[in-house]
């Protein structure tokens, strides 16, 4: 999970040298330049839940009092949030970048909420002291999450086919991503319940 996290990790790493470095206004950074504190919110909010999170998975941190995995998740919850709404943020206010068209927009609109609602009926399933609805909307939320490296996985050969720029095939290939990720986390939530009997 780290290393389909280290992906747009990287790039959120350049993005943020971009923005701290003094770079030149193009139409892919302009909108970053202008108003940078939604893209580096989501740039550390994401690369804390993407990292952190994926050791939420270990099975000997989650043991016994699972201390680390409670002191964990109250770093990780703020943290997938704050990637949530920024992301949401960004989609709703931020000019489109060339080959992002309403239809993208639409679909991150809809992943971003989901992730949102997944994080909060993940916090509620925990109060509620119910750890296996918990972890099954966690694992959901963090599929979302972790989508980004999904995602570039497939847009490479997309650009290869279709272009960098091409609006139909960047919309199809992210919600493809989505739509991955979510069906791998169900497979697992499944598999889980099959195994408890």
């Amino acid at each position: 999970m780290i290393l389909l996290s280290l992906i747009p990790i990287l790039a959120g790493a350049a993005r943020l040298t971009e923005l701290t470095g003094g770079a030149a206004a193009t139409e892919d950074n302009a909108r970053f330049l202008d108003s940078p504190v939604p893209v580096i919110t989501h740039i550390v909010s994401v690369t804390v839940f993407c990292l952190l999170g994926a050791f939420q998975f270990v099975p000997a941190l989650r043991r016994g009092a699972g201390r680390w995995h409670r002191v964990a998740g109250r770093v990780l919850i703020p943290a997938g949030l704050l990637s949530a709404l920024s992301g949401l943020w960004m989609v709703a206010f931020y000019p489109h970048p060339p080959g992002d068209g309403i239809a993208l927009g639409v679909i991150r609109l809809v992943f971003g909420s989901a992730m949102a609602v997944c994080l909060v009926l993940g916090i509620r399933a925990i109060v509620r002291r119910d750890f296996i609805r918990h972890a099954e909307w966690m694992t959901r939320a963090y599929a979302i999450a972790v989508a980004a490296g999904t995602q570039a996985l497939l847009l490479i050969p997309g650009a290869i086919l279709f272009g960098a720029k091409d609006e139909p095939s960047r919309a199809v290939l992210m919600g493809a991503a989505w739509v991955l990720n979510l069906a791998v986390a169900e497979y697992l939530i499944h598999s889980r319940r099959h195994r408890r009997g």
